[in-house]
């Protein structure tokens, strides 16, 4: 096997600012969270979710709570897909719970379910 030395010269180097670059573009493409997504606030009594859906009409969407899980999607006639699941820390209270959808804009705002204390006294007989 035959090894030749290597003679780097500052014509076949690359240049200081082209590994800056190229650093910079695999760290932004793959170690950096997408900007696009929820906007995601939280208070004692709701969760305020915030989601941009441009393009989909409001007959179009479908929204579905089941316990902690957020399911938002379009029907397969619609002209704009969207589907999307989020999982919350805590049960969803349906009932008071609000949706709004403005200039393509999706705004729900998820109560969160008191939990029900299900203890009961014994008397002693």
């Amino acid at each position: 096997m035959f090894f030749a030395p290597v003679v780097r010269t500052r014509a076949v180097m690359p240049s200081r600012s082209f590994d800056r670059s190229f650093e910079r573009f695999v760290s932004d493409a793959f170690f950096t969270k997408p900007t696009q997504g929820p906007s995601l606030q939280e208070d004692e009594k709701a969760w305020t979710v915030t989601l941009d859906v441009p393009g989909v009409a409001r007959d179009d969407l479908s929204i579905n709570v089941e316990g902690p899980v957020v399911r938002i999607e379009t029907r397969k006639e619609a002209a704009r897909q969207y589907k999307a699941a989020y999982e919350l820390p805590q049960d969803i209270d349906v009932d008071a719970t609000e949706a709004k959808l403005e200039n393509g804009v999706l705004t729900l705002k998820l109560a969160k379910q008191q939990p029900v204390s299900r203890a009961r006294q014994i008397p002693l007989g």
